[in-house]
């Protein structure tokens, strides 16, 4: 316990100087003065399981079994592949506001997420979804352009520079653009489509949905990232995710495009062949 002690002082003036405040930091910044987020970037978290703080269990779904719940039939096989982990959630305050009929649609999503989460067919992710799902993501900046490709389904996101008004059409990724709060850049978007969902937990939203993310650039290989979601026809109030997102170094430092629609080809479309397989 002494020699514990005697060493523990040392420890705290290693981490102290391990980790300089993020106050200090200045990050690199394009011609015209902005911070510039190039690069490729990921998140090192389950959020995409659920945004909630969850415990972990056999499956994303589970059925009643003879003496405790058992993995749902489709998921049995997976084994510990198919295992929901745990994680201590993503919202701020811990709970997303559902008012108590969205609630109950809610639990109806997370029942039925085998066949019913866009992600289980490849649709386009939405977002906030896009930036925690487990596949990098490349942001593209100058002066002049701001964009957004994610490895997922070769989902692409054009920011504006200014704001344009309402989307003339509801789709998947929404109509996005970007104004700057000192040196965080903030991203509004809206516009949005009401199929897709936020995780695999069944969180969803209506076609009402407006998002504001937040990117703060925190150290060379950090950005800290938060989204707040406002939809009235779902939530009682607005709510808010943080995570740090980290950026990817070396060879890692590139993108391959995992373009799922002809993975789930035989899923979607197999029954229509004149002989079914099994």
């Amino acid at each position: 316990m002494k020699r514990f002690l005697f060493y523990l002082p040392l420890l705290a003036a290693a981490l102290s100087l391990a980790a300089p405040a993020s106050a200090e930091y200045e990050p690199p910044r394009t011609a015209d003065g902005k911070v510039d987020f190039t690069g490729v970037w990921q998140v090192l978290n389950t959020a995409n399981h659920n945004l909630e703080a969850h415990t972990g269990r056999a499956a994303q779904v589970m059925r009643e079994g003879r003496v405790v719940p058992v993995p749902a039939k489709e998921l049995v096989a997976l084994g510990a592949v198919g295992a929901l982990p745990p994680s201590l959630g993503v919202v701020e305050g811990g709970e997303i506001p559902y008012k108590p009929e969205a609630l109950a649609q809610r639990e109806e999503n997370r029942e039925n997420w085998v066949t019913a989460d866009p992600e289980v067919y490849c649709y386009l992710p939405g977002i906030p979804r896009a930036t925690y799902m487990p596949h990098p993501f490349r942001i593209v900046q100058n002066d002049d352009a701001l964009l957004f490709s994610y490895a997922y389904a070769g989902a692409v996101r054009n920011v504006e520079l200014s704001d344009p008004g309402p989307a003339p059409i509801d789709s998947w990724m929404g109509l996005s653009w970007a104004r700057w709060e000192g040196d965080t850049l903030v991203i509004e978007s809206s516009g949005f489509n009401d199929r897709s969902w936020f995780d695999r937990a069944g969180n969803y939203h209506t076609d009402q949905l407006k998002v504001t993310e937040r990117f703060t650039r925190t150290s060379d290989h950090t950005i800290e990232y938060s989204a707040t979601m406002e939809d009235p026809q779902v939530f009682t109030r607005p709510w808010t995710i943080s995570m740090p997102l980290y950026r990817r170094v070396g060879a890692d430092a590139n993108m391959l495009q995992f373009n799922c629609v002809e993975y789930v080809e035989e899923m979607m479309y197999g029954h229509l062949r004149k002989e079914p397989l099994d």
